[in-house]
């Protein structure tokens, strides 16, 4: 099992970027899969997470990212994307990709307790 995390980096306040978690050695639509991330000093935040129901997947977000973030899965891909708009300063972290072994279906956790696989994280750094 593995999954890889790639598109982060630099951007400027109001910019996008598209992370995207590549897994390897399961299935991405049969698993709940979520994005975190972690800045220096805090502690890790959950930002969004796609549950594993393959044909009716729901999508769940923070308060801080709702309406700014966007999960999304490409099954024949086996890729799940967080797009992200708006970007602001306080929003520089490392982020990472986690596939949930406890929860499948129509639900899934912002909590990273459940989550056993992460990813390595990707840097996005906003500043202008």
């Amino acid at each position: 099992v593995q999954l890889v995390e790639s598109g982060g980096g630099l951007v400027q306040p109001g910019g996008s970027l598209r992370l995207s978690c590549a897994a390897s050695g399961f299935t991405l639509d049969e698993n709940a899969i979520g994005w975190f991330r972690q800045a220096p000093g805090k502690e890790r935040e959950g930002l969004s997470c796609i549950s594993g129901h393959v044909n009716d997947s729901r999508s769940y977000y923070a308060d801080d990212v709702r309406g700014r973030f966007t999960i999304s899965r490409h099954n024949a891909k086996n890729t799940v994307y967080l797009q992200m708009n708006g970007l602001k300063p306080e929003d520089t972290a490392v982020y990472y990709c986690a596939r949930n072994s406890y929860y499948s279906g129509y639900y899934c956790p912002l909590t990273h307790v459940t989550y056993t696989y992460w990813g390595q994280g990707t840097q996005v750094t906003v500043s202008s």
